[in-house]
């Protein structure tokens, strides 16, 4: 028996590389009504009439389906919008275009971070919108996307039967689902893999050791684990795509912004006056989590990976040279 698909419209808030990953793997398939909805005037225009994203993947011919625009009265049609923005953007956007927004259309959050102080996305909007929201993470290098490589993400929603309203939309391309109802666990585990992929990074900065970088994992992962479950998240979620999946994707590939940093930190080229400029997702989620330990009253000497790392950035001079040894001293 042959599923019924019904053509929908779906809009990706933000040209920027996942987005347009995203808009062209379902562009690709053939469906006709895929739009990004960008304020980049210059990217709007190479996306509609060079088939390029200038700015993203300018060497990388994007479907003939795929359009993009400025108008924000798009939303209004919209039957799936994807938010594609950075994290700190998303809460602000939604509730600054709530009157734009089709209140049938179903949202699924793609960024990874805190909305609001620490607030997580979700949270912050739940009560004040009448559409389905729904999380969409995994491990999910935007370049292999569009490049076809396959990748897994996990869909959270509190509702089951909304599932294949997305599901469906990537029926038969590279990208693969797993399912969950905890909310908050896939959207801590997406942000606290930042904070452990930076610390991975710092190690691996200055010991070229597989059985250190495989303490140091297992390690990460309980504390990962540990402060989800404190914070209401769920145990199983870590064996989700964005738990483990997506921890291992952005600590130990050069590819991902955090570990990056922590390999620069590593390296001692960083001061800090370049960590004030810094607003990668780790370095702002490690100060927020650090604070949440605190203000639950648990005790912070359970996290020795994180609460370094917090030392790290807010402590003047710190000697990054000792940091593994400083962990190792508190893990013993």
């Amino acid at each position: 028996m042959h599923k019924i698909f019904f053509m929908k419209k779906v809009v990706f808030v933000g040209s920027g590389a996942i987005g347009t990953a995203g808009g062209n793997v379902l562009a690709r398939k053939g469906i006709d009504d895929i739009t990004l909805l960008s304020i980049e005037e210059e990217v709007v225009d190479s996306i509609n009439n060079q088939r390029l994203n200038i700015n993203y993947f300018p060497n990388i011919k994007l479907s003939r389906n795929l359009k993009a625009t400025t108008d924000i009265e798009i939303l209004k049609d919209a039957d799936v919008i994807f938010m594609a923005i950075p994290s700190t953007a998303v809460v602000g956007y939604l509730f600054d275009k709530k009157d734009y927004i089709n209140p049938r259309a179903i949202i699924v959050n793609l960024a990874k971070g805190f909305g609001k102080g620490d607030c997580l996305i979700p949270n912050c909007l739940v009560g004040h919108f009448p559409n389905t929201l729904m999380m969409m993470k995994g491990p999910s290098f935007a370049r292999e996307i569009i490049n076809r490589q396959e990748t897994g993400f996990t869909l959270a929603c509190e509702n089951n039967e909304c599932f294949s309203e997305v599901a469906d939309l990537f029926e038969n391309t590279n990208v693969r689902f797993d399912y969950s109802n905890d909310i908050n666990g896939v959207e801590y585990a997406s942000i606290l893999k930042n904070i452990y992929a930076i610390i991975i990074g710092m190690l691996d900065a200055n010991y070229d050791s597989a059985n250190m970088r495989s303490l140091f994992i297992t390690k990460a992962i309980n504390e990962m684990r540990s402060l989800m479950i404190a914070f209401g998240g769920q145990d199983i979620t870590m064996f989700n795509y964005c738990g483990f999946g997506d921890f291992a994707l952005t600590s130990l590939n050069d590819m991902s912004r955090n570990r990056t940093l922590g390999l620069l930190i590593g390296k001692g080229f960083f001061n800090s006056g370049i960590s004030e400029k810094v607003v990668l997702e780790g370095r702002i989620a490690v100060d927020v989590f650090y604070q949440k330990v605190q203000d639950s009253h648990i005790d912070i000497n359970a996290y020795p990976l994180m609460s370094e790392l917090y030392h790290v950035f807010n402590d003047n001079d710190y000697p990054t040279k000792k940091f593994v040894k400083n962990i190792l001293n508190k893990i013993k």
